[in-house]
């Protein structure tokens, strides 16, 4: 039984976002004349109580899109060390941005309104950079699905506020986020000055994600996205895609999150594991025991046809997705307890 836990990346639409995708009306989105993008748009703005947003191919380019509005050359960002828009994003701040980066340390990649205080640079210091940014990500990747504390985020919130300093979302999976700790969008979002959303991971659609933001923010947005190459013309197909996930696929993540859980009750359970992150969301992260090749591991359960990543030092990463039902979720515990 084909099962891939690589990512919730590897989403395949169903037949019926398909469907809808085909139906979609389109036109040119440079011209702002794409009636599905618009819709797309003026949704996930309206979900989140915000007043605009800008459809991108990546959430990569969404975030690096943020981080090239609110920074000049010189400045500095604080996020994780873990962080996406760091560690993942082939240097982007300092390539598209000429922006410097601190990097914090934090729980599982989750940092503190103590922590960002302590960073931020005396702007009356001329050998210091300006800290111009601060940036979370939720759920958190690298600390294995994560989820922020609320009360955290609004002291963050706050601390932003006392240095007049914008606060961004990497949320490239904010929804599995939202499904778990029950916080209204709208509430959540008065927390931060731009959100990025990631429609092609649990929600299932192909390509894209959707920056969000004030509309002075994203007018400005849309110029950075054309300088990156960014504009789309009849990009209502795909983003049609991304408009049936939002109104079809988010509740559903609670059944990722329950298969995540189960797999990661299994890993617990088998002797040549050596421990098992916490399962908050769909991301599953395990550590192995010395003894154990992750390498060999992986080939041995790719030829059973379970496929997932190696994650760093001794350890590797499951991901649930909507493609990944109860089934292969029993086939991949029967193989792992039995190699």
């Amino acid at each position: 039984m084909y099962t891939d836990l690589r990512s919730d990346t590897v989403t395949k639409p169903s037949k019926e976002m398909k469907a809808f995708m085909l139906d979609a009306p389109v036109g040119d989105d440079v011209f702002q004349e794409d009636p599905t993008v618009n819709e797309l748009e003026q949704y996930a703005a309206d979900y989140f109580g915000m007043e605009a947003a800008l459809y991108c191919s990546s959430g990569t380019q969404t975030n690096q899109i943020a981080i090239n509005v609110h920074c000049r050359p010189g400045d500095e960002v604080i996020c994780s060390k873990d962080a996406h828009i760091y560690f993942y994003e082939g240097g982007g701040i300092a390539k598209n941005s000429g922006s410097s980066v601190l990097l914090l340390p934090g729980d599982r990649g989750r940092i503190t309104a103590k922590d960002v205080a302590s960073g931020i640079k005396d702007p009356n210091n001329p050998h210091y950079p300006l800290t111009t940014l601060v940036s979370l990500e939720d759920t958190m990747n690298r600390g294995g699905g994560a989820i922020y504390d609320f009360e955290e985020i609004k002291a963050i919130r706050n601390v932003c506020k006392s240095y007049n300093l914008p606060l961004h979302l990497d949320g490239a999976r904010v929804f599995n986020a939202l499904i778990e700790n029950n916080i209204p969008p709208k509430e959540y979002a008065t927390q931060f000055d731009s959100i990025s959303i990631c429609l092609s991971k649990g929600l299932g659609a192909p390509v894209g994600s959707v920056l969000i933001g004030t509309k002075d923010f994203i007018h400005r947005a849309r110029r950075a996205r054309k300088v990156m190459g960014g504009g789309m013309r009849q990009a209502g197909i795909i983003a049609a895609g991304g408009l049936y996930a939002l109104k079809n696929n988010i509740t559903r993540l609670k059944e990722d999150h329950q298969n995540a859980q189960k797999l990661g009750t299994a890993l617990l359970n088998i002797d040549w594991v050596e421990e098992v992150l916490p399962v908050q969301t769909n991301i599953v992260v395990a550590k192995l025991k010395t003894h154990v090749s992750v390498e060999e591991l992986i080939a041995k359960c790719a030829k059973k046809d379970i496929h997932f990543m190696a994650f760093g030092e001794q350890t590797i990463r499951m991901v649930t997705h909507l493609d990944v039902n109860d089934d292969h979720i029993e086939y991949t515990i029967d193989i792992l307890k039995n190699l």
